[in-house]
């Protein structure tokens, strides 16, 4: 059941080490701690795999990249795989311009992860080694629908076990796979996407609950989508007439803090194909 990966998280506080974008990096850390776990955020060159070689796992973030940070991604994705830790990569924007394309391309090659967790439009961008994105956000013509769902079903898998790791692929539908195995999750609210930075949130999450499930890295990660989809239900369900987009922002990091592992399981929907 997923819910004990979401038990697993507040047993262990996973110490994670974030490399994130700075529109959405205070939201990151609380919905870290919110889940149970513990953030580090940190990307400067000298500071990096320091601070990876006392975190748990690694959560890098294309979101806002910059000439500073982009060797800095590059050089805790190395320490952590030589250290074993986990590493999730979310290639925001990915299709939306050369420089974000062209990283996070370079990133997989050099970088072994865990988890690659975006939209469909970025993953098909990083599948293709181009793309285009509407801006960060995921072209409406690449959505997962209900009638294209085996295709894109066949497609996470793919592309999961072309990288050799879980592709977390998130939208209406959201699709978590290795190379055998989909989980199929239709959590969540249209709402949440008037929010900036869920699905950086959401990142962070995935770090966290890989860091503290270190055998089950696909159930852990389908684990994260679905808790995060369940959060925005929880918290557009406590939404007050006169609550707006940044109320709602507040009450899904609450509803995360909190969620646990039953709570998890009795909310959760997802089928596994």
């Amino acid at each position: 059941m997923l819910g004990t990966c979401l038990d697993r998280v507040r047993e262990t506080t996973p110490l994670v080490h974030n490399i994130t974008n700075y529109v959405t990096v205070n939201d990151v850390a609380n919905v870290l701690l919110a889940c149970g776990g513990s953030p580090i955020m940190s990307d400067d060159i000298q500071d990096v795999e320091d601070i990876t070689s006392i975190c748990g796992g690694l959560n890098i973030n294309i979101g806002t990249l910059n000439q500073n940070t982009i060797p800095s991604m590059f050089a805790a994705g190395k320490k952590a795989n030589e250290l074993g830790h986990p590493v999730v990569l979310d290639p925001v924007g990915a299709g939306a311009s050369a420089l974000r394309t062209q990283t996070a391309l370079k990133l997989l090659e050099e970088v072994q992860f865990t988890v690659v967790r975006g939209n469909i439009s970025e993953i098909k961008t990083l599948a293709a080694g181009s793309g285009t994105t509407k801006g960060v956000d995921a072209d409406v013509a690449d959505a997962v629908t209900e009638d294209n769902l085996d295709a894109s079903v066949s497609f996470a898998k793919s592309m999961a076990e072309r990288l050799n790791a879980v592709v977390a692929i998130t939208g209406a539908i959201d699709l978590v796979a290795d190379g055998k195995t989909c989980y199929v999750i239709r959590n969540g609210r249209p709402e949440m996407g008037k929010i900036t930075g869920t699905g950086c949130q959401l990142s962070g999450l995935t770090a966290a609950y890989v860091v503290a499930n270190p055998d089950r890295p696909l159930e852990a990660a389908a684990a994260a989508v679905a808790s995060m989809g369940l959060a925005g239900e929880i918290g557009w369900s406590n939404m007050q007439p006169t609550d707006g987009n940044s109320t709602y922002r507040n009450r899904i990091i609450d509803a995360i803090f909190h969620m646990d592992g039953a709570a998890l399981d009795k909310g959760a929907k997802y089928e596994v194909r």
